[in-house]
């Protein structure tokens, strides 16, 4: 993977919010798998050889009269993300429990300590969506519950699954980079209950679980609303994130559809999270 090949944007976003979380959320839609918040707006990575000119075309914030954004791209050698994202990666702490933290901070004095190394995959916890999500993850019970992290970016949400004593986990996401990113994080905090799989919905045929986390966008999670409900027990209990507070009753109609019962809602900066009971 090390000549994997990026092109990075560099966005200047007025006003700064919600301009920045809605272009990161737009840019998602269209590709781009990696995000730096910075002073002015951020800077965005996409794969090259999934890129292409017209790639922000849909991207519909940049045409709108209520934001100022400007932006220059060029190519990144993928040798150089390490030291880009040792410079913006600071520790977090969830709630007073639980610490995401790179290799090289300090051992926290916290109930769960999780060690990602992010390289160019999503879910560091300082995302809201992720950050809702283990908050979601500690506010319940993981013991013995069997456990699908879908779209699991860096693994962290599978990893603090395992630390809250869920066992087995499959974390699966269908970007190659994120995939062996996974595996490296479920190895680097000795996690023994995860099997990390590369691929998407398909790959849930014939599988079971009590607890499903899904942090991905608002549209592949209504087009694979089907598959998560058909994979889910009875009373097994669905996590959901990638989208704003506005997306939240289509969400709740797509999952009501399946007979799925609203539970809680979780909010920050406009992001949200839902819990649903089967």
């Amino acid at each position: 993977m090390s000549n994997l090949i990026y092109i990075g944007y560099e966005f200047k976003v007025t006003p700064l919010q919600p301009g920045t979380e809605i272009l990161i959320a737009e840019l998602g839609y269209a590709g781009f798998e990696s995000f730096v918040e910075t002073d002015e707006g951020v800077t965005a990575y996409i794969q090259k050889n999934v890129w292409n000119a017209s790639i922000l075309d849909d991207v519909q914030i940049l045409n709108s009269e209520e934001f100022k954004i400007d932006f220059t791209f060029s190519e990144i050698e993928q040798t150089n993300w390490n030291e880009e994202w040792e410079k913006n990666f600071n520790p977090i702490v969830v709630d007073g429990i639980c610490t995401v933290r790179a290799p090289f901070h300090e051992k926290p004095n916290t109930k769960y300590d999780i060690i990602i190394e992010p390289k160019m995959s999503f879910g560091t916890g300082h995302h809201e969506t992720t950050h809702m999500m283990i908050q979601h993850i500690l506010k319940n019970d993981f013991t013995n519950k069997s456990v699908l992290d879908m779209g699991c970016g860096t693994g962290v949400l599978a990893i603090l699954a395992e630390k809250k004593g869920a066992k087995p986990i499959d974390a699966i996401d269908y970007d190659n980079w994120c995939y062996l990113n996974s595996i490296e994080n479920v190895e680097r905090n000795k996690c023994s209950h995860i099997t990390v799989i590369e691929g998407d919905a398909s790959v849930l045929k014939d599988k079971k679980y009590d607890i499903i986390i899904a942090n991905i966008n608002r549209n592949i999670l209504l087009n694979d609303m089907e598959a998560y409900v058909a994979c889910l027990n009875k009373n097994g209990l669905l996590f959901l994130s990638g989208f704003y507070n506005d997306d939240c009753s289509v969400i709740q109609e797509a999952c009501e559809n399946y007979a799925l019962k609203f539970v809680e809602k979780l909010e920050k900066n406009h992001w949200v999270a839902l819990k649903f009971l089967n």
